[in-house]
Order: C-alpha cells, then structure tokens, then sequence
C-alpha cells in the first residue's frame, strides 16, 4: 500500500536534500500540490486563492484550456532541440511585433539570464564598462544584479553594496547605484563618470511607481550623455500592458529584458533591441573581438514557446487589460476598506496589476522610503491571509485573469480578518 505523504513529511525531507530546506524562491514551510484557475493545493489539501502565480508568468491562470491544448500538441513533436524551431521563430515575431524597442530577440531560460545578457550587451555595443542601477532594483542574480538589492547597511550614493558573499570586489568598482525616482542624482553621475554603458531600471521598481516623468527623464539624460537605457520588463512586460510598460508609459529603451508571461508558465525569457545592437550576438558582422557569445540548452524551446505564444494570443483580445486593471482595483479598493475601517495606517503601492501594502503614514518613492513602520504587522497581515485562504507573496500581490466572483469573495473576508489582526496586533504595541 502506498504512503501518503503529509505537507510536515515533504518538509523533512527537504530539509535533508536541499539547503534551508527549499528551492530558495519561497517561504519553505508550504509545499503546492496542484494549481487549476485561480486556486491551488497544499500537499495537505488547504485551499486557496492564488495571488503569487507563479511569482508571475500565470497571468491568465494555472492550466488554462487553451495553453494546455497548445503545450499538448507540441509535446509529441518534441519538447527541445538545441535548435532553431518554428514555435521559438513564430514567438520572436509576436515579441518584435509587440515591444517597441524590439527590432529583434535572443531567448535566454531565465529573467536573471536575460538581465544579464542585457548588461553584457550594453557594455559590448558602447565599449563602456560602467552600469548605474537603482538601490532596491532586482535584476537576477547576476554579480552585479546582486549590488545594492536589499542592502543592511546605508551607505552614501554611488557606493555598490554586494548582497551576496562569492562576488569580487572588483564588480562593485564597475557597479553605479542611485535612488529611485532621483533624475537629479542621475544626471548628476552621469556627469561625473563618462564610462557608463547603460542605466538598467525596472519601470516599476518591485511595486514602487516611477514618478511622473522620471522614465521619461531617464530617457533624456541618457541621450544628452550617449548611455543606453534598459528596462527591465521581466515582470512588466505584458503585464501593464500587451507592449508592456514602454506602451504604458510612452518611453522607448534601447534595450529591454522580457520574462514571465512570454513563457506561459514554462522557463523562458527574452532580451530584445535594435538591429544594430542585436548585432552583437552574430560574429560575421562584428568580427570575433566584439562578438557577445550567448548560448543555453533550453533557450527558446518549442514547449516554452507554443505556451507563449498562445497566452499572448489569449491577451491581445479585446477587453483583456481593461479587466485585469478592473480586478487589481477592486482589490485595491477591498483592502483600503478593511484597513481603513479598523484605522490602519496604509499606503497600497504599485499598479492595479501588480501591488501590496505598506503599513506606513509617508508615501514609498525608492527603497529607503519604502519600509512598513512596523514590520511585524505585515507579517500578521500576510499571515492572517494565508491563514483565511488567500496565497501570496509577503511584498506583492499579481491579480490574474483567472480569478472569479466567488474568489473575490473569499479574498474579501480574508482582507477583512487580516485587517483585525493587524489592528489587534498594533493596539498591543501601543
């Protein structure tokens, strides 16, 4: 007779084979079982209403009919071939076809991987070495991805603080770091260090809006300085909009990194410019010495990218942005309720398709601004959800277009205990 494994079973024995007993992604103490719609399983059988997705790429639901009908006729024609395929072409088209900035596209397997390429790239085509990047920004992890993500300690611009151990002192010479939403502060460097390649930027640095006109300013400033921009639209491309926040916020990089969505829930990611820049991936054009070599066994797969190109079929119907941005609102409008009923102190940061709380009274513009007052009530708060059936991540909420009235309701009344908690939980501290 065959074991059942409990949730507590599958925890020992992560605990034996993988360090801090999990994939380093999550909180290691819930193990998924299934997901279908807008709902998944723990390996106990609780329920709930999935907000993390996937941290993402399940924009239109786990399992949905119609991806699944696509991935399932791709599968007996093979699942990878280290080689050009149809799928991966058809895909490249519909990204260049969409992104503004994308004349052509090199698929890479992961976010960080392409973020990576992106910075590579910039310095290969601008023969600069220098990127400046924003404190908080998350970009992989990358050496210097991995300077000034979540630094302990402050330390005055442009300083670079490494966030890992194993990373040479020597990529914190090369990295430049600055608040977020400071255009001031970037023309500013700029005008200091000439041998800056690119600025790379997430267009809504994790939930924090850029500023009216920043984007736009880093666009300028680039161009009065000869710098490269590149957004990272690993989260944002096809999320904001269908052409991602270059179509949201009217701003055109020179270089951009997509991920997530353009996958349908399988690992790929995408980093896409001009012509002339891409140029640096085929040696025959720019010769052995400026050639950027780039190569992954499950690039551009076909399986990755029937599922890709389906979902970005699914989205470019009509209505389908308009909705998503109508469910992150109500949920928006569902917690200001809850919280604002039991006089919690708030601010819901981010865009109605990507946001979450913070329990502050001041407005979050960059990652020093962006602190809960106390720490802990998000924790209760977050806790609390889990505990009421709603699943997310414990700084970001991504609403799906999967989700249904009946998920709207059990997201209501758990908002609404969550809110108690908190407010029983601050009444403690006082």
């Amino acid at each position: 007779m065959n074991r059942i494994y409990t949730q507590a079973d599958w925890i020992n024995r992560a605990r034996e084979v993988l360090p801090a007993a999990g994939f380093g992604n999550f909180d290691a103490s819930i193990v998924i079982a299934r997901g279908k719609g807008s709902r998944v399983w723990d390996e106990d059988g609780n329920e709930y209403v999935d907000y993390l997705i996937g941290s993402g790429p399940m924009l239109l639901g786990h399992g949905h009919p119609e991806v699944m009908e696509a991935v399932l006729e791709q599968l007996p024609k093979g699942m990878t071939f280290f080689a050009n395929n149809a799928k991966g072409i058809e895909l490249a088209e519909a990204i260049v076809e969409a992104v503004p900035c994308c004349e052509q596209v090199r698929f890479v397997t992961s976010g960080g991987e392409a973020d990576m390429y992106a910075i590579r790239l910039a310095r290969a085509y601008t023969g600069k070495p220098k990127i400046l990047k924003f404190e908080g920004g998350y970009h992989g992890m990358s050496a210097e991805a991995q300077m000034s993500l979540a630094p302990a300690q402050q330390v005055n611009f442009p300083t670079a603080v490494p966030d890992s151990a194993g990373i040479p002192k020597g990529v914190a010479d090369e990295m430049l770091i600055a608040p977020f939403n400071d255009l001031e502060a970037v023309a500013s460097l700029l005008t200091e260090h000439d041998d800056v390649a690119a600025i790379i930027v997430e267009p809504l640095q994790r939930i924090i809006p850029a500023q009216p006109g920043f984007l736009q300013g880093l666009r300028d400033v680039c161009d009065t300085h000869g710098v490269l921009l590149i957004f990272d639209e690993i989260v944002t491309g096809f999320r904001l909009a269908y052409g991602g926040a270059q179509e949201r916020y009217g701003v055109t990089p020179e270089i951009c990194t997509l991920g997530k969505i353009i996958g349908g829930g399988f690992p790929l990611a995408a980093l896409g410019a001009s012509t002339e820049i891409m140029a640096h991936f085929d040696k025959s054009i720019v010769g052995s010495d400026n050639w950027l070599m780039q190569l992954g066994t499950l690039s551009g797969n076909p399986v990755a990218s029937a599922a890709g190109l389906k979902t970005m079929e699914i989205l470019r119907r009509p209505g389908q942005f308009e909705r998503l941005r109508e469910l992150g609102q109500t949920l928006m409008d569902m917690q200001t309720k809850a919280l604002n009923q039991q006089g919690i102190a708030h601010r819901i940061c981010g865009d109605p398709t990507l946001f979450d709380i913070y329990f502050t009274e001041n407005d979050p513009v960059d990652y020093r601004s962006a602190k809960h007052s106390d720490p802990e009530l998000n924790q209760r708060w977050n806790s609390a959800l889990r505990a009421n059936g709603v699943f997310k991540s414990p700084g970001k909420l991504y609403p799906s277009l999967a989700l249904a009235a009946a998920d709207l309701e059990v997201t209501r009344s758990a908002f609404g205990v969550a809110a108690l908690a908190v407010a029983e939980a601050s009444a403690c501290n006082l």
